[in-house]
């Protein structure tokens, strides 16, 4: 024992003669090591290691400045870092060689101000206690390492362009001589119990680059016999009548028609094929050219919507969904009123037809899309990431490649920024959806597109890349006056019948808040 006294006698006078304050007590270790855990340094200057300490003080205080003056001065560019996938993973591995770091200086903290001769039950309890420190700093900093990481996995799977026909990306200017970006919005029906796919929600967002102002231009899923592609006339020189048997020959059974038939679309793998065909058709049909699609499965929509906490709606009227599709024994009713919804509820919501119309189900589809793209909540989002990515990697697809993704993001903003939204459908009675004519839905787009870009319109006789015969594509019996034929209120159409031929008259695109109430 006296030999030991002198021992830890003779280790303090040394500390003391190399200016090293002698240890105290455990305890007073663990808090000056937990001090040092939130402000490095503290525990080497307690030790009396003074250079070692204002060393690691200077470098958190270096990351610390760094980190507020790029949320400060940078912030505007911060939304676009998290989009481009070498930076996530630059981000990624810096995160986690902070964390080893940070690790390190906890533990070496302890080492410089632990007690000598600790042993037993004090030296097992001590080193649990840096155990946790360690896990309490590492852990955060893990999470954001993997989060980061699953964004640039999610980035990689959605976004990867198309193979068949890569778009060439000016990314210094990639609106440069284009005055619009046309996307199409597909929404499919596609899940475990149903064979195929149909896209029952076919939407065109036209959005000026330079303004934001967007016009959301819908078409029917129950759009009949209508004039297709060039390319495919001489296979259905009179309209559209499907490929399958039972076929109608209605728009949203083209997507399936491509996937099984391969010489439709040729070039295109399958998954590739049914999109890819739906956005030549449909830029045909509006007479203007679309640079993208996005296809969301409607089912899996509804697990983006739990992930995201719900959406808030304006309910017009009661909504019966399930049974019959007359309304007689529901299942549910979705009650008139401003209401938020869960993901299944908003499925129905954008789904039902019960006691409705395919054209005021169009309506609530572009309400709902507005919705949940007003309520995505930034804290909501990142509490719920890994759900959200998840969802979102088994839901969407698309064309867009991850390039594209910093100009998109920064035109979102501008369309936050007070930019108007305006809704075109090709709906009865301002447009047939039987053998519709292609002269005049092109006419009514780009009147629509004028009106939203303040330009005159300008008219397109066929979609950008196709030679068509107009003669072939318009019906002289349905021509109308462009300034006459533009799209209804959705909620205007509730009663309309697609099997008869209306009487057009004068309407106008109308802005979405108003739509939607």
């Amino acid at each position: 024992m006296g030999q030991d006294a002198a021992d830890a006698s003779w280790g303090d006078d040394l500390d003391a003669e190399a200016g090293h304050q002698p240890r105290g007590s455990v305890w007073h270790a663990i808090g000056l090591t937990a001090a040092s855990a939130v402000v490095w340094g503290i525990a080497h200057m307690a030790a009396g290691r003074r250079l070692a300490g204002f060393l690691l003080m200077s470098l958190l205080a270096i990351l610390l400045g760094g980190l507020i003056i790029v949320v400060l001065d940078f912030r505007d560019d911060l939304k676009q870092v998290a989009v481009e996938r070498d930076w996530l993973a630059g981000i990624t591995v810096g995160i986690l060689v902070l964390a080893l770091v940070w690790a390190v200086i906890v533990v070496r903290s302890y080492q410089v101000v632990r007690p000598r001769g600790l042993a037993g039950a004090p030296r097992v309890l001590a080193t649990g206690m840096v155990m946790v420190l360690v896990l309490a700093v590492c852990t955060p900093l893990a999470f954001a390492a993997r989060d980061t990481y699953t964004l640039r996995d999610t980035i990689g799977t959605i976004f990867h362009g198309d193979t068949a026909r890569p778009p060439v990306v000016n990314v210094a200017d990639p609106w440069r001589d284009k005055p619009r970006v046309n996307i199409l919005l597909l929404g499919g029906d596609g899940a475990g119990d149903r064979v195929g796919v149909r896209t029952d929600s076919m939407t065109v967002a036209s959005v000026d680059t330079h303004t934001g102002n967007t016009v959301l231009i819908s078409l029917p899923r129950n759009l009949q016999s209508f004039p297709v592609i060039p390319r495919l006339r001489s296979r259905w020189p009179n309209g559209f009548t499907g490929v399958a048997a039972g076929d109608q020959g209605l728009l949203n059974e083209m997507f399936q028609d491509a996937e099984d038939d391969k010489s439709m679309v040729p070039g295109f793998d399958k998954g590739r094929r049914g999109p890819e065909l739906v956005r030549e058709e449909i830029s045909y049909l509006i007479g203007q050219p679309i640079d993208y699609y996005i296809l969301v499965n409607l089912f899996g929509f509804a697990d983006i919507i739990d992930a995201m906490g719900g959406v808030k709606v304006h309910i017009p009227q009661d909504i019966p969904y399930g049974g019959p599709e007359d309304g007689s024994a529901p299942s549910g009713i979705l009650k008139a009123g401003d209401r938020k919804l869960n993901g299944k509820q908003a499925l129905w919501f954008g789904r039902s037809r019960t006691s409705s119309s395919d054209f005021v189900r169009m309506g609530r589809q572009k309400c709902l899309m507005r919705d949940v793209a007003q309520q995505a909540d930034p804290q909501r989002v990142l509490t719920s990431f890994q759900k959200l990515a998840n969802a979102a990697k088994k839901t969407i697809s698309t064309n867009i490649p991850a390039s594209m993704l910093p100009a998109l993001i920064r035109l979102s903003e501008t369309m936050k920024g007070g930019a108007q939204v305006s809704s075109l459908m090709f709906v009865p009675p301002q447009f047939d959806v039987v053998r519709p004519s292609a002269a005049v839905m092109r006419q009514a787009a780009a009147k629509a597109i004028a009106e939203s870009s303040g330009t005159p319109p300008v008219t397109s006789s066929a979609s950008p890349g196709t030679s068509a015969d107009p003669g072939a594509s318009a019906d002289p019996s349905t021509s109308a006056d462009p300034s006459t034929s533009t799209s209804a209120d959705p909620s205007t159409s509730a009663g309309a019948d697609p099997s008869t031929s209306p009487t057009r008259h004068k309407s106008r695109a109308v802005s979405l808040s108003t739509a939607c109430g």
